[in-house]
């Protein structure tokens, strides 16, 4: 190649204390030590009262931390986020027109089943390329509108609450699970809202979360079009199960998961609740910004600043030697940068997603500390410099 010789830096001296920027299952809160779950209901029917009083309490500080709107009803799903927002979709789409967004892999799979397996006549696909948002201008609010707030493969989330409207006709279904418990929601917007125990608090996977507004909960009693598998069933022959909504769940939670949701929770509140959650998200992402500033080599995914995810934060190599490769030799490359930060324990879980453009994704969320993120930004440069040292000599 032309590029001139690129010389690795020194080895880093300092590690991150907790090397895991893992996009999910994400890193524990601080502190976490298995002791964390000695108290977990198990061995007992999550159906006896402690067990549903445990349920409940996820549902209940879950609301309250977030601020949901006095009159929304929050539920604990099967499946993970992947659950929550299948279910609805499942449930309600096709009632009336639907725009969807898809601008990464988990709104892509959400335009995929909407246009290729429920094969709804009146859709629209408003897509962009991974880095950018779709042309918001262009959603008719009249439709139900179904949008991920934070895309957690590509680093771009929606910019501000006034992207959606106060008023409008359709359903606002929103895909949070990158964003709860680090960004604000506009609730009084937004009549669906979904997420996961395994992101922002650093939960453990396979349950999911599904917040509904007085209007979804009415969409949902005129019923579904389409005959659904018991295990999407939110409502019954009397309307909404509200059973589900107070820790009755459709199928069988585990009580260990559950007892570590509490503390994720507890944590949370013990900190200064979501505004300390939103803050230690914002100084991360702030200090990855200040370290891609002062490099040549690294640029963030997302096309505006006023998009960047302060969680997800996704990264793309410039370098002319990097971008002169094609798509299987830059995921070589990352895949080389990213085996060698495992192998000296400085960060795990570092390579963009399979689906997204080769580069590098960094956790940023509040359970990450900040100095572990300023401990793992020296290794990035030495991993980077190795794998660049190597491709130019060849």
């Amino acid at each position: 190649m032309d590029d001139q010789p690129v010389m690795p830096p020194a080895k880093p001296s300092r590690r991150p204390q907790r090397p895991y920027f893992s996009s999910g299952p994400c890193v524990k809160r601080p502190g976490w030590t298995p002791d964390a779950l000695k108290g977990a209901f198990l061995g007992r029917s999550h159906r006896a009262a402690e067990g549903r009083a445990r349920l409940h309490e996820v549902i209940t500080r879950s609301a309250s931390l977030l601020g949901m709107p006095e009159g929304w009803q929050l539920g604990i799903v099967p499946a993970s986020d992947t659950g929550a927002v299948e279910m609805i979709l499942w449930a309600i789409a096709g009632q009336r027109g639907v725009d969807v967004l898809s601008f990464e892999s988990f709104s892509g799979t959400w335009a995929q089943d909407l246009r290729d397996v429920l094969a709804l006549d009146d859709l629209r696909v408003l897509e962009a390329p991974y880095g950018s948002l779709p042309d918001m201008t262009q959603i008719d609010w009249s439709r139900d509108v179904v949008l991920t707030w934070n895309g957690t493969t590509s680093g771009v989330c929606i910019p501000s609450v006034e992207a959606v409207p106060a008023q409008h006709e359709g359903l606002v279904i929103c895909d949070a699970t990158s964003a709860a418990f680090a960004m604000d929601l506009p609730w009084e917007r937004l009549d669906v809202v979904t997420w996961s125990w395994q992101k922002a608090l650093g939960g453990e996977a396979a349950h999911g979360m599904v917040a509904l507004s007085p209007r979804a909960v009415q969409r949902l009693e005129e019923g579904s079009q389409r005959p659904l598998p018991k295990i999407f069933r939110l409502t019954n022959k009397k309307g909404l199960n509200e059973a589900i909504f107070r820790g009755d769940t459709i199928n069988t939670p585990s009580m260990l998961c559950v007892e570590d949701a509490l503390d994720s929770l507890r944590w949370a509140e013990s900190i200064g609740g979501l505004e300390a959650l939103k803050a230690r998200a914002r100084k991360n992402l702030a200090l990855v910004e200040a370290w891609v500033a002062q490099r040549d080599w690294v640029a963030f995914l997302s096309a505006t600043k006023e998009t960047r995810s302060c969680t997800s934060i996704c990264l793309k190599i410039t370098a002319p030697w990097f971008e002169a490769l094609d798509d299987a030799q830059r995921s070589a490359a990352i895949k080389k940068m990213t085996s060698l930060l495992e192998a000296e324990q400085a960060g795990y879980d570092l390579a963009g997603y399979r689906d997204a453009p080769a580069g590098l994704r960094i956790w940023g969320g509040a359970t990450v500390e900040a100095e572990d993120i300023e401990a793992l930004l020296p290794w990035l440069d030495w991993a980077y410099g190795c794998v660049a040292e190597e491709a130019v000599r060849a």
